[in-house]
């Protein structure tokens, strides 16, 4: 039969066991199990202490698929009382104290809750504060930028642990094939393994909890210095439209290819710049810009760039190397990245990096909302006669056209999509005098 050995520390292991095995062969296995030398143990079962070693599980009421609670005697001091035959401790009666008597420990215990006395003694102590930079990240930030969330989150965090140990405590007396026990050994069993998992890669991969350096090169547009981040995850290279303004390139945008970049979040392109050069090194390369309205990076070399030009992207020696021309451009310093790719940097208003990037998401959402609104009342000008619709519309917009002459053309055409494109075209080409 299976029986599941726990100990009032948390830890949990299984046996399995013929049902006539005796108690004292029993705590053997337990033993080389935990380390605990059986004269040194003591088995409960349901509450109660099994004292006679001779008798078997079967005898003592133990069950296939039951669990025991294993604990370690303790040595006493001389004149303390214990219970009889059972070798169990009996509580020091003498520690607690009366209403109004302050002792040290409860001062200490009063201290240890205090949030203001926990982020001081961290401040004090750069090894811990290291440390909890590692473990909890979101405390950290708080202990280093609002003392007021700090306090916030120390609570929850302390909550939450004080609630999976009054778990773990009913877990010792509950039926072990309860669900609600079976689910809560589940959940203990896993958070030991993500710990675990946690340590072993602190301890063989330390550098995995680092932050990385954004992979920046400096470069030229239209004779103006720019710092460009290379991504081979983007699709296409992008630019921002206060960079294309600084480069005095706004004039080449052509606007029929507008529309709203996702990702995450969502931004407005206002158009694309279908060829200009990038001065890489003494390399002049030739690229097409996306230009979206707002970007907190200057530009964002993506896949389409870098595949024309056959670039390799070489962290061994921290370059990007340009296979079409052979030449090499280092990836910049941390300190000489731009304000936004700094991750710990922080904003004029003092709002971090993190926060920077949810806000500007939150407003380019709240952008292409009100945008769409506005767009909204543009299909009362179709009537539920017309033979057409508002993507018949917008199929003939992306071609350049006036949203009146398109719809115009439609209704002339009986809603014939085919014939009214021909036909403004048609209008659109103007013949010589």
């Amino acid at each position: 039969m299976q029986v599941t050995v726990t100990t009032l520390m948390g830890d949990v292991f299984s046996l399995e066991v013929p049902e006539d095995l005796e108690l004292e062969n029993f705590k053997a296995f337990c033993e080389a199990e935990s380390g605990v030398p059986a004269k040194e143990m003591v088995i409960m079962f349901n509450g109660a202490v099994l004292k006679d070693d001779k008798k078997t599980l079967k005898e003592h009421g133990v069950k296939n698929g039951d669990m025991v609670v294993m604990e370690k005697l303790k040595k006493q001091a001389a004149g303390a009382s214990s219970l009889p035959g059972g070798g169990l401790k009996m509580p020091d009666f003498g520690k607690i104290r009366m209403p109004g008597q302050a002792g040290p420990s409860t001062s200490r215990a009063a201290k240890e809750d205090d949030p203001a006395w926990i982020s001081q003694m961290l401040k004090s102590n750069p090894d811990q504060l290291a440390l909890l930079k590692q473990n909890n990240p979101r405390l950290a930030e708080a202990l280093e930028n609002n003392p007021e969330e700090f306090a916030k989150i120390l609570k929850e965090q302390q909550k939450a642990r004080l609630e999976r140990e009054n778990a773990r405590l009913r877990l010792l007396t509950a039926d072990p094939m309860d669900f609600e026990a079976q689910k809560l050994i589940a959940e203990e069993i896993a958070q030991k393994n993500v710990e675990q998992n946690m340590e072993m890669a602190m301890e063989y991969s330390p550098e995995t909890f680092g932050t990385v350096v954004m992979l920046y090169i400096d470069c030229m547009v239209n004779g103006h210095p720019i710092k460009a981040f290379v991504d081979s995850g983007a699709q296409a290279t992008i630019m921002s439209q206060a960079a294309a303004e600084r480069c005095n390139i706004m004039r080449l945008v052509d606007k029929r290819w507008a529309g709203i970049a996702k990702g995450v979040g969502t931004q407005k392109i206002i158009g694309r710049v279908h060829m200009a050069q990038i001065q890489i090194k003494d390399d002049f390369l030739t690229s097409s810009f996306s230009i979206l309205e707002e970007q907190p990076m200057d530009m964002l070399l993506g896949l389409d760039m870098l595949k024309r030009h056959q670039c390799c992207i070489d962290l061994a020696r921290n370059v990007l190397v340009i296979g079409s021309t052979s030449n090499e451009a280092p990836f910049l310093a941390e300190s000489d990245l731009p304000e936004c790719a700094r991750l710990s940097g922080r904003s004029a208003d003092g709002k971090s990096a993190s926060e920077l990037e949810d806000q500007q998401i939150a407003e380019a959402m709240g952008r292409s909302q009100s945008e769409m609104k506005k767009e909204e009342p543009k299909n009362k000008d179709i009537s539920p006669e017309d033979k057409f619709t508002e993507e018949n519309v917008q199929n003939l917009m992306s071609y350049g056209f006036p949203r009146d002459k398109c719809i115009e053309e439609l209704k002339a055409s009986n809603g014939d999509v085919t014939q009214a494109t021909a036909a403004l075209f048609a209008k659109s080409i103007r013949t010589p005098n």
